[in-house]
């Protein structure tokens, strides 16, 4: 295994190399092999781009058909068969099933591009330039993002102040106690909170980097009204828990709330294809021609896979799949990972699941058996407040038989530090 160049050449703003230092070559479904021939399930997924699996066929079928019959590969906005083919499934299949009357707009093809255009469309349409975020949520690296994500290391790399944003408490741990709406509430109307009326309320119904935190029903609907009586837009990251991660393809429909701006981006392409859309109300659509704009907000591969994709998301039911792996993951983690210390705390929902060790007070402990689980096959990765939740986010359409064999491996690596 050589990583020489790697190591000389590239940046060592490099990460998750250093955690999974092998050199992959190959990649299908749930699996990821490296040159010497190992296989390793695959519990990250891309950090969730990769909800479908490594290289679906239906999918690498199609992007195949269109690279080979000379299609348009690169387009910027302009209208394009690809892009209109994509506009009509998502429509079709996703939008006005739900009721959902959002008009579409492709930023430059990551998922900070998204956030970045939804915050400054909110800022632009409000007329007011502070945002509130929470606590313990992430929206990406770039500086406007990176202004509403909590975690200070990356805040850190930025080199410079963040402003124009106020972290609000959300509903974990401590801030769990009282009632955070009520909180909020009070910022907003109290004449000495110091604080004045932001654009927009940005947040993830389930915040994944932040450690698997699923925000309840009820305090979704009571945000969501909140931001009604005072003319705040509210905007919902599901870039990572969305595309059907959670069991339903938005995260927030569970709430039955409707958001006034969706990003959405990593599996929304279906193949791992860079790509972003951000959904607003079409009330909210003051953009000028090119007044956000990108060279690369039209990627039409990514068009392409995003439409196949859909169309499994269809035939394949892979909301009914994510149910049946939900309630299999649910009784495997509950038989064979709470049982081993009354102190770890389980959480999540649909296919994304964290094991929070944090009350174990053993810093280095997820280390440990991640570690473990590497060596033994299984690349999972962990997340929280000074990482001390293991995060699972396996392909939605990976074998059940996989899904165990992966299971079994992470209760191996539990087992053997746990036990001791």
């Amino acid at each position: 295994m050589d990583t020489q160049i790697f190591e000389r050449y590239e940046s060592a703003v490099r990460s998750y190399c250093r955690s999974f230092p092998v050199v992959f070559s190959k990649a299908k479904g749930a699996k990821l092999i490296t040159e010497e021939g190992k296989e390793y399930i695959d519990f990250f997924a891309g950090a969730g781009a990769l909800n479908y699996g490594h290289n679906n066929d239906k999918i690498k079928a199609a992007l195949i058909d269109y690279i080979a019959g000379d299609n348009v590969s690169h387009a910027l906005d302009m209208y394009t068969v690809a892009k209109r083919e994509f506009i009509q499934a998502l429509q079709e299949k996703i939008l006005q099933p739900r009721g959902l009357d959002y008009r579409l707009q492709f930023p430059a093809p990551t998922g900070t591009n998204a956030i970045e255009a939804a915050l400054k469309l909110a800022r632009k349409v409000k007329g007011r330039t502070g945002v509130f975020s929470f606590q313990g949520g992430f929206h990406g690296m770039t500086l406007g993002a990176l202004a509403a994500t909590g975690n200070k290391y990356n805040r850190g790399g930025a080199g410079q102040e963040l402003g124009g944003v106020t972290f609000m408490p959300y509903p974990f741990g401590f801030m769990s106690t009282f009632d955070t709406i009520q909180y909020i509430e009070t910022v907003l109307t109290d004449p000495n909170s110091g604080i004045g009326k932001p654009a927009a309320i940005v947040l993830e119904t389930v915040q994944a980097e932040g450690g698997i935190v699923v925000a309840p029903v009820e305090w979704l609907q009571r945000l969501r009204k909140l931001c009604d009586d005072h003319d705040i837009l509210m905007i919902v990251d599901d870039i990572q828990v969305g595309c059907g991660r959670t069991g339903t393809f938005f995260s927030f429909e569970r709430a039955g709330i409707v958001p006034d701006i969706v990003t959405l981006s990593k599996s929304i392409s279906g193949y791992g294809i860079p790509l972003s859309v951000v959904l607003l109300k079409p009330e909210l659509d003051k953009w000028g021609p090119g007044e956000h704009n990108g060279t690369f907000r039209g990627n039409q591969m990514a068009f392409v896979g995003g439409k196949r994709a859909l169309e499994i998301w269809e035939e394949e039911n892979v909301a009914g799949q994510v149910k049946a792996k939900a309630e299999l993951i649910t009784d495997f983690l509950n038989q064979h990972i709470a049982s081993l210390d009354t102190r770890i705390q389980l959480r999540g929902l649909g296919m994304i699941r964290g094991i929070d060790l944090s009350a174990l007070n053993h810093r280095e402990l997820p280390n440990l058996i991640l570690e473990r689980c590497f060596q033994n096959g299984l690349i999972i990765e962990d997340a929280g407040r000074f990482g001390q939740v293991i995060k699972m986010i396996p392909p939605l359409v990976i074998p059940e038989a996989e899904l165990l064999q992966g299971l079994n491996i992470l209760k191996e690596a539990m087992e053997h530090y746990l036990k001791r």
